[in-house]
């Protein structure tokens, strides 16, 4: 249906340009302007702009040939029999509006430091001033998990830097700090951050730090599709998230510090990302989220509660593998 939609399309596009080439000549010389169409100047100027349409349809038709659907993938790829270690798994086709791979979306579980892509919008919504220096202090230490930190009490960054930290090297310390410093502190901030929530329809999601290092910062990867899909409408997220690495400087004593993204996809030429994050507390276990294109089709993937270091890396990777070749065996054997 799709493949006869773009040929009709270009069919039509082909024919009104033809008809305005004849009826509206774009001739510059006004000594021409009254030639008639089957004069050389016009042939030729009628010629080359069917030749352009015509590249666009074959184009168009090419496209459409190659397009492989998601719920063909669905049907022919078998997803539910693919080894994941990730306990919950959502891969969402955003061409398609269909999700591909589904296991256990709907569980509402702890999501450890996804959570600080919603405080990453809620501090841009502010509309705070990024250059403003913040001092890391004893109050901003996690005294939940007792995570460590090389942000060391009395470091002085810039907003936007505790930002980039938080974001892409996943630093507790730099969230907590914008959340405490943000108008009316913490506690405002924490409720700005449901309220976030709530306006983008994400029912089963709440929030109660905004490092992601409480239990009470759940979802579902459901819902993660959907906030996932929110902040990479933010250019300053998109570009934090994927930044493989930077240093950022002390503003006080001129100390650099030096950092890597957290997640190592980020690093890999192989891999299109245009929004990423990763988390772990021991109750979440390892997440990952991702924006992503595979070949040409744009996705995103949700991995929770993945045991092991590295195992959302390779859920990732088995996941990119099994689509690619579901693909390729979809169009060998004409199954579309």
């Amino acid at each position: 249906m799709k493949k006869f939609i773009l040929i009709l399309i270009s069919y039509v596009t082909l024919v009104a340009s033809v008809i305005a080439a004849v009826d509206h000549p774009n001739v510059d010389n006004k000594d021409t302007i009254n030639l008639s169409f089957k004069s050389k100047p016009r042939q030729d100027y009628v010629a080359k702009k069917v030749d352009v349409v015509l590249a666009q349809f074959q184009a168009a038709d090419l496209a459409a040939s190659d397009y492989v659907p998601a719920t063909a993938l669905r049907k022919h790829g078998k997803p539910s029999k693919l080894f994941l270690r990730s306990h919950i798994a959502v891969v969402y086709d955003e061409r398609d509006n269909e999700v591909i791979i589904n296991r256990s979306a709907n569980k509402k579980v702890p999501i450890a430091s996804i959570t600080k892509l919603v405080t990453a919008m809620v501090l841009i919504d502010a509309k705070l001033p990024m250059d403003e220096p913040i001092q890391i202090v004893k109050a901003d230490k996690d005294r939940l998990r007792y995570s460590k930190s090389r942000l060391p009490f009395g470091t002085t960054l810039t907003r936007i830097d505790l930002l980039l930290l938080a974001l892409s090297a996943s630093a507790n310390r730099a969230a907590v700090a914008l959340a405490r410093t943000y108008p009316g502190g913490s506690k405002a901030f924490i409720t700005a951050m449901n309220n976030k929530a709530f306006s983008l329809g994400l029912s089963k999601t709440t929030f109660a730090d905004a490092a992601g290092l409480r239990n009470e910062n759940t979802s579902t990867a459901v819902e993660l599709v959907k906030l996932v899909n929110a902040a990479s409408k933010y250019p300053l997220i998109r570009e934090l998230t994927t930044t493989r690495e930077n240093s950022v400087i002390d503003v006080n004593t001129g100390r650099v510090f030096k950092f890597r993204n957290t997640n190592r996809l980020i690093r890999k030429n192989n891999w299109e990302i245009s929004l990423s994050k990763t988390g772990f507390t021991s109750d979440a276990g390892n997440c990952l989220v991702m924006k992503i294109k595979i070949g040409e089709r744009p996705l995103i993937l949700i991995l929770l509660n993945s045991w092991g270091k590295l195992s959302k890396y390779g859920d990732s990777n088995r996941i990119k593998k099994w689509l690619i070749k579901t693909e390729s065996n979809i169009r060998r054997l004409d199954l579309l």
